[in-house]
């Protein structure tokens, strides 16, 4: 459909989880997080290893190259989304984040990175986890949006995102920060800006209305159209169904927009338009995995490096 862009990976890391359920240390500030009391804690655990399962399948079917990694432990219910901590870049680069909540920073792998140095050319790996012994946050691409064509990184300012962390991150990597509030329509700080905003190549999904300061909202705006970039603009209703919760991939055929069953849903038919004269949509049906306040690209750590062979 189109050829490659730096924006939309070839690859993705996946956990596969074998005791999920929603976090109960990270309930009290993701307001998109919600209980199932219809299922047992054993059926919703069932449920979730067979959504990450068919989502895995459906990605590779299109042509994007899935490493899949296991999760058997009970201490760490949030592992299916492992881009809040780690995330890789161009030039063989791979940073490593300090995790809010105590069970989350459980979650980092020794054997996904050590995967990664064997299958793709990797420089180096900046670990800022040290920053949790200060107090300091910064969950990977859940914390922030990046635009990897202009080089910036969008964060809403939340306990998940620390500015200070965002800043060390942005002198490493070469990323402008910009930084904004945003809340839900009950004045509810947003917990990751993945949530909000999604961009791509030649769109860029974001519910505007959350950021309250009317000149920092322009500011997104022109910020994301400068190199000709469509709006999508999310209602809150669009995001509380996780329409901002998507990711583009390069695939055997073109783009995808990977995203949820129910954030498709939620798209009207004109945003859906724009989404195609780009890419093709991949919804994914993963209303177990949506319990836990994440959808879609929540579940994928993009893999920004070349590979080895």
């Amino acid at each position: 459909m189109t050829s490659f862009s730096v924006q939309a990976p070839r690859a993705v890391v996946m956990i596969r989880p074998h005791h999920f359920h929603p976090n109960p240390e990270t309930e009290q500030d993701n307001v998109f997080q919600t209980r199932d009391g219809t299922r047992t804690i054993s059926e919703i655990a069932t449920q979730a290893h067979a959504e990450v399962t068919r989502a895995a399948e459906a990605l590779e079917q299109v042509g994007v190259k899935v490493h899949l990694f296991e999760d058997e432990t009970k201490e760490t219910p949030d592992s299916v989304f492992p881009n809040n901590w780690f995330s890789t870049h161009a030039g063989g680069h791979i940073a490593i984040y300090p995790m809010f909540s105590p069970n989350r920073r459980r979650e980092r792998r020794g054997d996904v990175i050590e995967m990664l140095k064997h299958a793709y050319r990797v420089q180096d790996v900046i670990d800022y986890s040290g920053l949790e012994q200060d107090g300091l946050s910064l969950e990977g691409t859940g914390a922030m949006v990046l635009d990897h064509i202009s080089r910036i990184a969008y964060a809403a300012k939340s306990n998940r995102t620390n500015e200070v962390a965002m800043e060390r991150f942005c002198t490493h990597f070469n990323f402008e920060p910009i930084v904004f509030d945003a809340a839900d329509e009950a004045g509810r700080l947003i917990y990751h800006t993945n949530v909000l905003m999604c961009v791509g190549t030649s769109f860029a999904m974001i519910s505007l209305e959350t950021i309250s300061n009317l000149h920092r909202r322009q500011e997104v705006r022109n910020r994301l159209t400068e190199n000709g970039r469509e709006i999508i603009d999310l209602s809150f209703n669009q995001i509380n169904d996780f329409a901002g919760n998507a990711l583009e991939l390069s695939g055997s055929q073109g783009r995808v927009l990977a995203l949820s069953r129910r954030a498709l849903k939620a798209l009207r038919p004109e945003q859906i338009r724009i989404i195609e004269r780009s890419a093709t949509l991949l919804p994914l049906d993963v209303p177990t995995i949506e319990l836990a306040g994440g959808s879609v690209r929540c579940m994928m750590a993009g893999v920004h490096l070349t590979p080895r062979f």
